[in-house]
């Protein structure tokens, strides 16, 4: 995918040229309840709540893309996808 793109600026209202960059994963709250949850029910063999699932991860991760107008420098986000594999080339 190139790094830059022609593409409707929701804030501008026109379309305009807008950089895409891959938006990373923060780093995981140790407090959400979820994280907790799993904490107390930590159990001996299988007895575990929160398991593997048979067959393990998905093969392709889904993409999720930041969309930054150069006008307004302003980013909005798009429905992600799913690749397999993902570059932003120039061009």
């Amino acid at each position: 995918m190139p790094k830059q793109i022609m593409a409707h600026c929701p804030f501008c209202k026109k379309h305009t040229t807008q950089n895409v960059e891959r938006v990373r994963r923060g780093q995981a709250s140790s407090l959400t309840h979820i994280v907790r949850q799993k904490f107390r029910a930590n159990g001996i063999g299988n007895r575990g709540k929160f398991s593997k699932v048979p067959g393990g991860d998905k093969p392709t991760k889904r993409l999720n893309l930041r969309y930054r107008c150069t006008a307004c420098k302003k980013a909005h986000n798009r429905a992600g996808f799913r690749a397999g594999k993902f570059d932003l080339i120039e061009g």
